[in-house]
């Protein structure tokens, strides 16, 4: 087994020297990576809009459209909905700049004048954690900013406690939706960490 591995890392150093350090099959995954935080980049612009846009959406003291009295929220749904979309926001911004950082890491792994044992400890270790961490502050950002929406339909459709239909409805959807779309993403980028 260590023979084969040695012999395969003499074949890859070969390869890394005939190719100037670009060896194809290394290239093409790191372009695939590249592609994956470019997406994670783009997904967390627009969430961030999306706080801000709920931000704005809210005053305070505001009559909810239900138009009773019981149904308008307290103060207390406004100061949640601000903790929350605030969290948010401070885990996007981690998770884009840990994959900005990962995207300047695989840069430096193009490069021709980095050696391999560098090379080598960049790709299992920076990559794959980086990666992963950047997954999760991008769920986490998602998990926060689906409870800040609850408040901003709380705030504007009527208390989900005192029965309002519209709000139950659309806080039902928004819950099961961003949930299973949670799900499918978790699943794939943990699949993807393993393999």
């Amino acid at each position: 087994m260590n023979e084969e591995s040695n012999q395969h890392h003499h074949h890859h150093h070969r390869d890394h020297r005939n190719n100037e350090g670009n060896p194809a099959v290394q290239s093409r995954r790191l372009t695939v990576h590249v592609t994956a935080l470019d997406g994670l980049v783009n997904v967390n612009s627009l969430f961030t809009v999306a706080v801000f846009v709920g931000l704005s959406l809210t005053t305070p003291g505001q009559h909810s459209l239900e138009n009773r009295a019981p149904c308008d929220a307290g103060v207390d749904v406004a100061k949640k909905l601000l903790v929350f979309e605030v969290v948010s926001f401070s885990f996007f911004l981690f998770s884009s700049l840990v994959a900005q950082g990962l995207k300047l890491a695989i840069n430096l792994l193009n490069s021709k004048d980095v050696d391999e044992a560098f090379r080598a400890h960049i790709n299992l270790k920076v990559l794959r954690f980086g990666m992963m961490g950047s997954a999760v502050g991008s769920v986490m950002g998602c998990l926060f900013l689906m409870l800040s929406m609850v408040n901003v339909i709380e705030i504007r459709l009527g208390m989900l406690s005192c029965g309002s239909k519209s709000s139950v409805h659309a806080a039902a959807a928004l819950v099961a939706l961003v949930s299973s779309a949670l799900l499918v993403y978790i699943s794939t980028a943990v699949y993807a960490f393993l393999h």
